[in-house]
């Protein structure tokens, strides 16, 4: 099959947006192998039939998918079969199959996080994955804790929970919008640690304005002065091409609902196998050994549903492909930027270089509130965003997704320029 009979294919496939298009997708991909996805990246009538796999509100176009990466049509149908089967067998299915169904998806994550599965349990999210770290640490009075005041909120939160009940120094460097290198980041944590320095938290995607972190290179660096680092990940999983066994971290949570586009309430964390028994889990486990990751998921019964669509979430991912997937998302991010970098008013808060960001990026207009902005453009131009208003980043998060097409990104340019005119 050739692409252009490929899209054809899918095209007819989609009209039904049931189990048959993901089967067309996986086998008639192969049409595309002599591409480079980063020609593939620029090929609009293939995205577009990916387009048609999922089911898009006409009202509105949406550049929000940084929250909530809604799922493909196919995926969807497949969770709700999962609640229906879940429901029918009631009981029944609690008893018996449930745990090796989780043991499957956490398998198949194992083998997409480049890790071993008695390192990773699913969670909800990266909150959680994450405050699961940060309140089962042994923590002492003075023991220190670097992170940047772009990291996320809940996790800021959690430490500041520690530093009120346990004494713990918490410690913010700020990250600039446009580094020079990488060496300029290092060197704001480095900067930091003491004999005191117990951990460092760092994004490897930071969510306000996309900027990617060289995560491996601080690890490396906050090793090698005894200093253990936990990495929120709640963006780079399934939107970037690594390995967490390549980072070198000591901790790493994410949440599945954005990039793997699996349901809503689904994420990992991640555990390096000698640092599990040390983490005390929030709730009273069924006696087992201290170093199985196990004993920090004991979260009584859980939505089911939803670990039982995260290996269809897998196969969606995987049929188009990590590195076709980025590519098309670099594209797209670049599209736009690109067209608006130069204007006098309006201001690109996130790195331009291919190594610092992949679909995120931060927009703002002078002399407009990232409020008011992100308004304006719902209101006026009907282009749903998010306001942020942080340190160093004001502005609004532009995150488009594979169904995005440049013509959505033509609309947000225009009225950008209209606004800053």
């Amino acid at each position: 099959m050739d692409k252009r009979s490929f899209i054809k294919t899918l095209s007819l496939t989609s009209v039904g947006v049931g189990f048959p298009f993901l089967q067309a997708l996986s086998s008639g991909i192969g049409s595309c192998n002599h591409i480079s996805s980063q020609d593939l990246a620029e090929d609009e009538e293939f995205w577009s039939t990916i387009r048609q796999g999922y089911l898009l509100n006409e009202d509105y176009i949406n550049l929000e998918n940084g929250y909530y990466c809604m799922m493909p049509q196919e995926t969807l149908l497949h969770y709700q079969e999962n609640v229906r089967s879940v429901n029918f067998l009631a009981s029944r299915y609690m008893r018996t199959v449930q745990f090796e169904n989780r043991n499957l998806a956490r398998g198949l994550l194992a083998d997409m996080a480049g890790c071993s599965s008695e390192e990773i349990i699913i969670t909800r999210n990266t909150t959680e994955s994450l405050d699961l770290v940060i309140a089962g640490l042994d923590w002492n009075a003075g023991d220190e804790v670097i992170y940047a005041q772009q990291d996320y909120g809940s996790m800021i939160d959690m430490f500041r929970l520690q530093k009120e009940r346990r004494g713990i120094v918490t410690k913010a460097i700020s990250i600039p919008n446009h580094p020079e290198n990488d060496e300029e980041i290092i060197s704001l944590y480095r900067k930091e640690i003491t004999g005191k320095t117990r951990l460092l938290m760092v994004s490897h995607v930071v969510n306000i304005n996309g900027q990617v972190m060289p995560v491996k290179k601080i690890c490396d660096m906050a090793h090698e002065k005894g200093v253990e680092v936990m990495v929120d990940g709640a963006h780079s999983f399934a939107q970037l091409d690594f390995k967490i066994s390549e980072l070198k971290c000591d901790y790493y949570g994410a949440s599945l609902h954005k990039w793997l586009s699996a349901p809503l309430g689904s994420g990992i964390l991640y555990v390096k196998k000698d640092k599990i028994r040390q983490l005390w889990p929030l709730f009273a486990e069924v006696e087992m050994p201290r170093d199985d990751i196990d004993r920090l998921n004991h979260m009584g019964t859980v939505p089911v549903h939803v670990e039982m669509c995260i290996p269809k979430a897998i196969e969606y991912h995987n049929a188009i492909g990590t590195e076709r997937k980025l590519e098309r998302l670099r594209y797209l991010k670049n599209y736009w930027t690109s067209k608006l970098k130069d204007h006098d008013r309006i201001r690109i808060n996130t790195p331009f270089e291919k190594e610092r960001s992949c679909a995120i990026a931060n927009v703002g207009v002078d002399g407009i509130h990232s409020k008011q902005l992100s308004e304006l453009l719902f209101d006026k131009y009907k282009i749903w965003t998010v306001a942020i208003d942080r340190p160093n980043v004001h502005g609004c998060r532009i995150t488009p997704n594979v169904f995005t097409s440049v013509d959505d990104l033509d609309a947000l340019v225009n009225a950008l320029k209209e606004i800053g005119s």
